[in-house]
């Protein structure tokens, strides 16, 4: 035995050795993960408050993520673009869930200007004399699709840089002072494996570039207000079945590993306050990011690239009707999708 290790080349031996890290460190990984899913959920109320603030909550992952709150027993101030949306939202949660309710109408994509001052000075009202003990920053969108830097439409930009960035900060700084005077509270953002598990998002690099803020400014939040008793993290999900994978191919988003809006928002919920300043709460995802994690960088350029340039095309081609119907509406909610 001892003979055939010394005939075994040492390059050989040292991919042995590396493969068999590689495993240990999956496996330990994946071990905490289950660990995680496995312990009785935290009672949010008790650790937290009995209030919620969630922005997005009308469709996609944050109207699931607001009727699996109240099903955890926490009423929720509303936050989104469409007075009769949120009440339709908000009719649906009492109707299932014995909780309290409140909507603020806020066009997000107009933080930082006259109206949005206004609509951030309600949220304030709102929020002020509630124990508010999480926040949920979920609104977010995804537009212009897919295009090169120069092509894409500069307003279009702003508008997806305000709602991504720019107002997940505004929100948490109206709403965090109340967790840190009570000393309890919990902020949660949702990010994007694309500026995490994947090298670039080639074509969708501005929004991207977002989402690394938003998983950046998580990190520096935790480590202010971690010590005060108000935990912060930022969530990186892969995809979740919503409207805005709907332009990606089916090679991208297995069906296996594409949890329901349902079934991430239960698992979003059950991760609150676990798993650091960046976690992936879907099991789901969390095979899927070490998978890719083996793809080599230039790899992942390459097929990135490749899927954004058909996503390209096909934008391209009904590109026409898409602008009419937006110019029509004369909303910008109606021109972007929603987490």
């Amino acid at each position: 035995m001892a003979a055939d290790l010394r005939q075994t080349p040492a390059w050989f031996l040292w991919l042995a050795v590396l493969g068999a890290l590689h495993v240990v460190a999956f496996s330990s990984r994946l071990l905490v993960h289950l660990a995680h899913c496995l312990r009785r959920p935290k009672d949010l109320r008790r650790s937290y408050g009995a209030w919620a603030v969630v922005t997005g909550p009308t469709s996609g992952i944050g109207r699931s993520v607001a009727l699996e709150l109240a099903r955890r027993g926490l009423n929720l101030v509303l936050v989104g673009l469409d007075a009769a949306d949120l009440q339709e939202v908000s009719d649906t949660i009492k109707s299932r869930h014995p909780v309290e309710t409140r909507a603020v109408v806020f066009d997000l994509s107009l933080v930082s200007t006259p109206q949005g001052d206004e609509a951030l000075r309600r949220l304030r009202d709102v929020v002020e004399g509630l124990d508010v003990g999480l926040l949920v920053n979920n609104a977010g969108v995804m537009s212009p699709r897919a295009a090169f830097l120069h092509e894409a439409d500069a307003e279009a930009l702003i508008r997806m840089i305000r709602v991504n960035l720019w107002a997940t900060t505004e929100v948490t700084a109206a709403v965090i002072p109340g967790m840190a005077t009570r000393g309890r509270g919990a902020v949660v953002s949702m990010g994007s494996a694309t500026s995490e598990a994947v090298a670039s998002f080639p074509l969708h690099a501005v929004y991207s570039g977002t989402k690394r803020y938003v998983a950046w400014l998580s990190r520096g939040l935790a480590a202010e207000y971690g010590g005060g008793g108000v935990d912060v993290q930022c969530q990186a999900p892969m995809f979740v079945a919503t409207a805005m994978i709907d332009g990606f191919s089916a090679v991208w988003r297995p069906a296996p590993l594409v949890p329901t809006a349902d079934a991430y928002a239960r698992a979003a919920v059950r991760w609150v306050g676990r798993g650091g300043p960046l976690c992936v709460p879907s099991l789901r995802h969390r095979l899927l990011w070490r998978l890719l994690a083996a793809v080599p960088g230039c790899v992942q350029d390459w097929a990135c690239l490749r899927e954004g340039l058909r996503q390209r095309k096909t934008s391209r081609s009904r590109g026409s009707s898409t602008a009419s119907a937006c110019h029509a509406s004369n909303r910008v909610g109606n021109c972007l999708t929603s987490e």
